[in-house]
Parts: structure tokens; sequence; C-alpha cells
């Protein structure tokens, strides 16, 4: 758990806890993905719902209701209805960036909304086949492409949607950015999102 910048989609720029959850059920590699998944998930800390509350308190400084970002791993691996009713209860913004293979917990999918009208928002960035997605909706929509790969047929539909260039450790994969200019350029509803936390050098 860590303060920091978010870096990607509509909401890059604000301020955030980060609570990575641990455990993933999806390994992304360039060949079944177009990337290779930068995140170690196994290391972990087992801590209740008040306890996580309580790491995110102590380390917001904005004022009395913190941001928070859920992120993994896959975070709706360990998200359940007492931990987002938690959140949801006492944070200005909930934010959840998920894979798409598995549903929001109940309470969470009946605080969805349209951005702006709820403190919950929802990031999706697929990681299966989009007949698998079991994510009940979504706010925003983030792609990898790397080069060569289309334009993307989502199942769920967002009010923010994003293609992002393959990123590697030494930077943009080869051609992944050109790809996406392509495909916005020809694809207008659709805008660019690179993870500008690299950008920045921030965790």
């Amino acid at each position: 758990m860590f303060l920091s910048l978010q870096g990607e989609g509509v909401r890059a720029g604000t301020a955030n806890v980060f609570v990575r959850f641990a455990g993933c059920n999806q390994t992304c590699s360039i060949a079944s993905h177009g990337f290779d998944c930068d995140t170690e998930f196994t290391s972990s800390v087992r801590m209740t719902a008040e306890d996580i509350f309580a790491r995110v308190k102590q380390l917001w400084r904005g004022g009395i209701k913190p941001n928070v970002i859920l992120t993994g791993g896959e975070p709706l691996l360990s998200v359940d209805n007492h931990l987002s009713g938690l959140l949801l209860d006492r944070c200005a913004t909930v934010a959840i960036e998920t894979n798409g293979s598995l549903a929001m917990p109940k309470r969470m999918f009946e605080e969805f909304g349209p951005a702006m009208t709820t403190n919950l928002f929802v990031s999706c960035s697929p990681k299966v086949a989009e007949h698998a997605v079991l994510l009940q909706a979504t706010n925003e929509l983030r792609y990898v492409r790397n080069e060569r790969q289309g334009i993307p047929k989502p199942k769920l539909d967002a009010e923010f949607k994003y293609l992002s260039p393959a990123f590697e450790r030494g930077g943009f994969e080869p051609g992944a950015l050109a790809t996406c200019k392509d495909l916005i350029v020809e694809n207008p509803s659709w805008a660019l999102s690179v993870q500008q936390h690299k950008v920045w050098n921030v965790r």
C-alpha cells in the first residue's frame, strides 16, 4: 500500500492510496497478450478490511476522505461486500482496476453509475476473450496494444475508452505506439493512454 499519482486513464494525475492485492488469475505474456506482465503477485500480508482502511488513513495526506485505488494482481479475487462497503462509505473515491474476468461484489455493483455521479470508478483492462468477460459494467476500458494488433471489439460499453501501447522496462515495444496512433486516428471514439507514472518516475 502506498500513496502516489494515478498514471493512466481519465483519472491520471490524481493522488490516491494504492492498495495492491496479491494473486492473479491470468498470466500475461507477449505471446498471449502482446506484453509481459511486470507485477509480482506472490508477496502479501493478510489484513482485515478495518486494517486496510486504517493504513489508507495513515498514508493519506489530502484531507478527511481519501481516494483509493484497488489494484493487483486481480483485486476482485479478494474484494468482498464488507471491504467494498467500508471503503465506499468512508472514501471520497474508490477506484478498482480489474482484468474483467470476475464480477463485482453486490455492494460495489449497486454503487455503479456514470463517472462523477458516484464515488465508485471502475477501470477494466480486459485480459480474457470478450465472451469470457464477467464484469457487469465499467466506466473505463483500457486495452494494451502491440504492433499489428487491431482495434478492440469490447463486450462492455464505457464512457472512456483507451488504447495503451505495450511498455517494457526499456520503453515502448517496437511499433506499439505507432499502432495505437493509427488505430485511434481511424477510430476516434478511442483515445491514447500511456503509463505516465513511468515517465514521471513515480511508483
